[in-house]
């Protein structure tokens, strides 16, 4: 007798002569898939039903954000000809990173105050760079910021350990690569969404007790001084 040869895809779960067919009415199949009805929706999550003022259940673990960054680097790196270029797409994709963090934390400002203040002042907005902005995205503060004493348009975020460098292991011929240039990209889409546009880079500065030690450069326009000396 002769035996129906398997799917090649799907297993034979009855070893009998008969056809599935045979066994179940033409308006069931072993093998359907469940239609949208029958699956519970109600239990899922949903991410577009977050409170975006609750900051707590909505932070990301560590190693998640590590994993991502890393394969991030990874799949640029194939994709430039050299560091210049690698830093360069990795800040502008900070930069994108940095645009929705500002709307975010405008809308935060803006639901948690009757009277929401926005900073039109250089310092106060750098230190607010310096604080919220390094604690909405890593968690904790910068270490300090500096201006230069060289020149007037040139402030700096000192970061001694950067979240972002942690797990990365970068090649020995590639050792000025500053994988916080997405970094530098997110303070400059926030200088330039709240009005200070500037051109932003960052620079390995190692030191003996901080080898990860990263400096974010930000290079003022000249209209954002001359409205400092007007608001003077």
């Amino acid at each position: 007798m002769a035996y129906p040869q398997p799917h090649p895809r799907l297993s034979i779960l009855s070893t009998s002569s008969q056809s599935s067919t045979d066994h179940f009415p033409p308006s069931s199949t072993r093998f359907s898939l469940p239609t949208p009805q029958s699956r519970s929706n109600a239990s899922r999550p949903n991410i577009y039903d977050r409170n975006l003022n609750k900051t707590r259940i909505a932070e990301v673990s560590s190693a998640a954000f590590a994993f991502l960054f890393s394969e991030l680097v990874q799949y640029t790196q194939k994709r430039v000809s050299g560091i210049n270029d690698l830093e360069r797409r990795l800040n502008t994709l900070g930069y994108r990173v940095g645009v929705r963090v500002l709307e975010l934390m405008v809308w935060r400002a803006e639901s948690s105050s009757k009277v929401p203040k926005r900073e039109i002042r250089l310092l106060p907005t750098l230190m607010s760079i310096h604080t919220q902005v390094w604690k909405t995205v890593f968690g904790k503060p910068a270490d300090a910021i500096e201006k230069s004493v060289e020149n007037a348009d040139e402030y700096m975020i000192i970061d001694n350990d950067p979240p972002l460098e942690r797990h990365i292991s970068v090649p020995r011929d590639m050792s000025q690569l500053s994988c916080s240039s997405f970094t530098a990209g997110i303070v400059e889409a926030v200088l330039d969404g709240l009005g200070f546009p500037a051109r932003v880079t960052a620079h390995n500065t190692p030191t003996a007790q901080h080898p990860s030690r990263t400096t974010i450069l930000i290079k003022l326009e000249k209209s954002v001084l001359d409205r400092e000396e007007l608001l003077k």
